[in-house]
């Protein structure tokens, strides 16, 4: 059983009728191929035609999805020979980031990512992807061990935001994301960051800083949470805050893969099945592999030098803004 969104609740009750049928006829002499091959193309059409037409709020949902794939999901499908590492070796070990090296497509990379966990169990002991300044500092070891070895990083982003407690905020919160933001334009290796779910402010730029910035179509990515900037604009508590609210700010801050492609924020979406990533992990998985190693190969082109410079005048012109002058 698939977990449905509200707003997929027309296609939940088509799929839930197809099991149903499914069922009836296990082990039965009932000839239904014509009628279930009817039913699910009319399921197919109706999510085409739900996702054709969805609101950045409404993505925001998609990009959240417990089923949607996560990092050690991508590793799997797109790694070999992963070897996780663990620990800062200053404090202790963030299992809301992942890291570690793999092969990709024969090549030798780094690879680390936001993880959100899979149960409940699990999303305890990640965290629910919000990293402490260890996972940060975690994730540059492993770039600067990376950069030793002349090992190209990928980095998955996937969270709703740097952790905000108090034992963060004591052992350096601010200071290790701004670390990584500033060591991360010295890297001297590729780097191609892609923001498979939620991009969510500083939490998710820290692992950003790239080459190469993908975003899946259905991921957001943004300085704060729609919730977030509903609460300041309109400051309400959370009972009285509702989808107004939040489609409303969803809409304003200009958070999809789409919005931010059309600014030159981002270099290239990548495509989702219809429905989304969890609908279809290995076809995601596809998208994301080809994808990756076109942007790899032009990146392995290129001296160091001429990488560097690139990464950082990238970034350098994000939210430039041209100033025309009468006569």
């Amino acid at each position: 059983m698939h977990y449905y969104l509200d707003f997929e609740r027309p296609v939940a009750e088509l799929e839930n009728k197809i099991e149903e049928l499914k069922r009836l006829a296990d082990g039965k002499d009932m000839n239904i191929t014509a009628e279930l091959k009817k039913l699910e193309k009319k399921a197919r059409d109706l999510r085409a035609d739900i996702f054709s037409k969805i609101t950045p709020w409404q993505k925001t949902l998609i990009a959240r999805h417990p089923e949607r794939p996560y990092t050690l999901d991508y590793i799997k499908l797109l790694m070999e020979d992963f070897v996780e590492l663990h620990g800062d070796r200053r404090f202790g070990d963030d299992l809301s980031i992942v890291a570690g090296f793999a092969k990709f497509q024969g090549i030798n990379v780094a690879v680390i990512g936001h993880q959100k966990g899979k149960t409940t169990k699990g999303r305890i002991e990640r965290n629910f992807g919000q990293p402490h300044p260890e996972g940060y500092r975690k994730a540059l070891r492993i770039m600067k061990l990376a950069e030793r070895f002349g090992n190209p990083i990928f980095t998955f982003i996937d969270t709703p935001g740097a952790y905000p407690g108090i034992g963060a905020e004591e052992r350096g919160q601010a200071e290790a994301i701004a670390s990584n933001l500033l060591d991360m334009f010295k890297i001297k290796t590729p780097i191609i960051a892609t923001v498979i779910g939620e991009g969510g402010s500083g939490g998710a730029l820290a692992l950003a800083v790239g080459d190469v910035v993908l975003m899946l179509e259905h991921s957001v990515y943004s300085v704060i949470s729609p919730e977030g900037c509903a609460a300041i604009l309109w400051k309400k508590n959370g009972a009285e805050m509702g989808q107004e609210e939040y489609e409303k700010a969803s809409e304003t801050l200009k958070l999809t893969a789409q919005d931010l492609y059309g600014f030159g924020i981002i270099d290239e979406i990548i495509p989702e099945p219809v429905g989304g990533a969890h609908r279809d992990y290995q076809e995601t998985a596809k998208a994301v592999e080809k994808v990756l190693k076109q942007h790899l190969t032009e990146l392995l082109k290129k001296p160091v030098d001429t990488l560097l410079e690139e990464r950082y005048n990238k970034f350098r012109m994000m939210g430039a803004v041209a100033e025309e002058r009468g006569n």
